[in-house]
Parts: structure tokens; C-alpha cells; sequence
């Protein structure tokens, strides 16, 4: 372990989350967790526009009937 540069903690981690895989089998499970992360960033994104466009379009509503 010490000649990976990782502590025993770490390396145990590591082969217990990614002990049965292949390599190219890990660099494909990190890259479709980067791209859930971007996923999961999109959708939080859009659902606060949403919410603003939302709380907006409330207020617009309140101005219109007032102005009747």
C-alpha cells in the first residue's frame, strides 16, 4: 500500500467498493457518476427556474387583477 501512496484505511476502501470490478469496468462506473452528478445538477437547476418562473408568474397574476 505504501507503494501506491495510500494509507491501509484507503486501499480497503477501495477493494471493498471496487474489489470484483476490472479496470476498464471502474473507469466506466466513474464516468457514469460524473455524468449522474451532471444529470442531478441539471435537474436542480431546472426545477429552481421553475420555481422562480412560478412565484413570478403569481405575482403577475396578483398586478393584473389589481389593475381591474
Amino acid at each position: 500500500m505504501r507503494s501506491i501512496g495510500v494509507t491501509q484505511f484507503t486501499y480497503f476502501r477501495w477493494r471493498k467498493e471496487f474489489g470484483g470490478l476490472k479496470i476498464d469496468q471502474v473507469k466506466r462506473l466513474k464516468d457514469i457518476e460524473k455524468e449522474n452528478e451532471r444529470l442531478r445538477k441539471a435537474v436542480s437547476d431546472l426545477t429552481l427556474e421553475k420555481l422562480i418562473l412560478r412565484e413570478a408568474a403569481s405575482g403577475t397574476e396578483g398586478l393584473r387583477q389589481q389593475n381591474f
